[in-house]
């Protein structure tokens, strides 16, 4: 099991796509973030059988975590995180969305 320290173990890693969205328009960003998700979704999902969406209405966040086992990350890293470019690419087209960023990190149930 790959660790951090002695005591930080993890077998799991995630990446992190996320952006914030605008109230305006009747959240009409946030509409558009969803479809641009739903249309790279089949392709994420044969990456990992493990994706979350988070969507805060406070902060108007919106997040897509992509959650394998760390065995599998290097291959998915090598392949530039595909579809990452595609949806980032989504992202930066709709009106409203900004602050488009990415993450990886260990992402482990307690």
């Amino acid at each position: 099991m790959p660790a951090i320290t002695d005591a930080v173990k993890f077998e799991n890693i995630a990446r992190e796509w996320r952006c914030k969205w605008s109230g305006d328009n009747e959240k009409a960003s946030l509409t558009a973030a969803q479809k641009a998700l739903e249309e790279v979704l089949p392709k994420v999902k044969e990456v990992s059988g493990s994706v979350q969406r988070v969507v805060c209405g406070g902060c108007l966040d919106f997040k897509v975590v992509v959650k394998l086992p760390a065995a599998k990350f290097g291959d998915w890293e090598k392949a530039s995180f595909a579809p990452e470019a595609d949806f980032l690419a989504k992202l930066k087209g709709i009106e409203g969305i900004s602050s488009i960023e990415t993450q990886t990190y260990t992402l482990e149930e307690m």
